[in-house]
């Protein structure tokens, strides 16, 4: 059986930092505080939301939730964001996305102020995925893999790896980090000609597709790492990843599980996003 990589370690051990810092910047008189904005009631948009707020809470930051229709016009939506940018007692800003079609979805991530950008949505940010510098933060789901593979003592330098996924929530900005980390990296998605077989020749394979089933027994093999970024519902309700668990876990050397993987360090990352974003007010 394939070691299962679970997130509440790692993002345990997350924490156990982030407590100490959260009490200093409290013992200055600064609480941290996180906004998330939200366009109606999608599921995954819930789950993520949900997840922030038990960790968010249970650090001691504070929370501010704002729930627009899904049928929201722009206007109000960038008002919110107007609001946010000038209140200075909040540090970071979370909009849940992907935005519904008649949201312009580049003009409201340019409206956010980048200093409180935790998840990577402006141009700063994107700035410092490539270069290592700029205002902003690495997308916090592609950090959340990165943690998972560095608390598991997954060696990156020289491991050759597919990332299935080319959007810029996940898959291009996790594969220029895993570049950086001295990874050969093979960016795919569901259009790669003969994905099993190319998937099936690396040492990792990370599955950022946005589709439950898509990586089965024909993608893996013995010695291999599998990290499941994907978080879908299910035909009973319940979350389940872009890989088939059930025919992948028996044959490669580790595996994260949905949930209870890379979510579970996801949420975690925020919130050390607007713990440092509250440490450099």
């Amino acid at each position: 059986m394939a070691e299962q990589l679970k997130g509440a370690a790692v993002a345990a051990a997350l924490c156990e930092k982030l407590s100490a810092r959260v009490q200093a910047l409290r013992e200055k008189g600064v609480i941290p505080r996180l906004a998330i904005l939200r366009l109606g009631e999608e599921p995954g948009d819930l789950a993520y939301e949900r997840g922030a707020v038990k960790r968010c809470g249970g650090l001691g930051i504070e929370l501010e939730q704002v729930a627009l229709p899904r049928d929201a016009e722009q206007a109000a939506l960038l008002a919110e964001i107007d609001r946010i940018n000038a209140d200075r007692s909040i540090h970071g800003c979370l909009i849940l996305r992907p935005l519904p079609p008649q949201i312009d979805e580049a003009t409201v991530c340019a409206r956010l102020a980048p200093e409180k950008d935790v998840d990577s949505i402006t141009q700063g940010s994107m700035c410092r995925v490539y270069t290592g510098r700029g205002a902003g933060f690495i997308p916090c789901t592609p950090q959340a893999v990165l943690e998972i593979l560095d608390y598991y003592g997954v060696e990156l330098t020289g491991a050759r790896v597919a990332v299935i996924g080319r959007s810029l929530v996940v898959g291009k900005p996790l594969s220029l980090l895993l570049q950086a980390r001295n990874a050969t990296v093979t960016m795919c998605h569901t259009k790669t000609r003969d994905l099993a077989r190319l998937c099936r020749e690396q040492d990792i394979l990370i599955a950022a597709a946005g589709h439950a089933g898509t990586v089965d027994e024909r993608f893996v093999h013995p010695g291999q790492t599998v990290i499941d970024v994907g978080t879908n519902q299910g035909p009973d309700g319940k979350l389940t990843g872009d890989v088939c668990f059930d025919r992948v876990e028996p044959l490669v050397r580790a595996i994260t599980p949905v949930p209870g993987g890379v979510g579970a360090v996801t949420t975690t990352v925020l919130a050390s996003h607007v713990v440092e974003a509250a440490e450099l007010v």
